[in-house]
């Protein structure tokens, strides 16, 4: 079985898509750009929101970084009160401990948003450590947030890490695992679907939490094989 089991938070733990994307609306208002449909607005939750500005208006990385501090404005206010959690999610995480595993998030959102939301939910002592994204720096590629989890808990980070599991909602938790050889279990309630996640090699799906419990229990005695980049 996995010692260390990994969160994604947005769309994994939390529905934090009603704040996001109020904010995100507010955003593009007030940088004066095309307001784009509903359905690439929903594509913004989960990826790292400066490649998704990149991909969507085509602006340069400072033009970016500026969008996401006019975002940050926003939602490290009000939007941050706007999530809930999944229902079933707390107590599948706290069956999971235990089962004595050790718990910790890796999100793309910056740390102390992540720890803000999960402080107000009453979350935050159930895992050792969470791992987010850099305000500003170069943390902010999902992969560079695994890698910072795994060294804050001790473990040595490679292409074949054992020990691990992920757990997440879109392609980004599957591929970003997959470069330290760690399996992902994707989640169907979140922002992604099960044709992306099972392209991009997640090894099972989960419709509804307590599936997560029981499909990291089977793990004993079907033991996954290191995760590799799909195809």
């Amino acid at each position: 079985m996995p010692d260390v089991v990994l969160f994604d938070l947005d769309g994994t733990i939390a529905d934090s898509a009603p704040g996001m994307l109020a904010c995100l609306r507010r955003t593009i208002e007030e940088c004066g750009l095309e307001m784009p449909d509903d359905a690439t607005l929903q594509s913004f939750l989960g990826p790292p929101l400066y490649v998704s500005f990149q991909r969507v208006f085509g602006v340069d990385e400072s033009t970016a970084a500026s969008m996401i501090a006019h975002y940050r404005s926003h939602y490290h206010g009000d939007g941050e009160r706007l999530s809930t959690i999944f229902a079933g999610m707390p107590q599948a995480i706290d069956r999971m401990a235990e089962q004595g595993h050790q718990l910790a998030i890796a999100t793309s959102k910056p740390t102390e948003s992540a720890t803000r939301i999960l402080e107000h939910h009453e979350l935050a002592d159930r895992f050792a450590f969470i791992a987010g994204a850099e305000l500003t720096g170069p943390r902010q590629h999902k992969a560079d947030v695994i890698a910072h989890a795994l060294a804050e808990l001790g473990i040595a980070a490679s292409a074949r890490t054992e020990g691990v599991l992920m757990i997440g909602d879109r392609e980004h938790d599957v591929l970003g695992a997959a470069q330290f050889g760690i399996p992902t279990i994707g989640v169907l309630w979140g922002y992604g679907d099960a044709d992306e996640l099972t392209s991009a090699g997640a090894r099972a799906l989960a419709a509804r939490p307590q599936e997560i419990v029981e499909l990291v229990r089977a793990l004993s005695a079907h033991p996954m094989p290191p995760a590799g980049r799909p195809g």
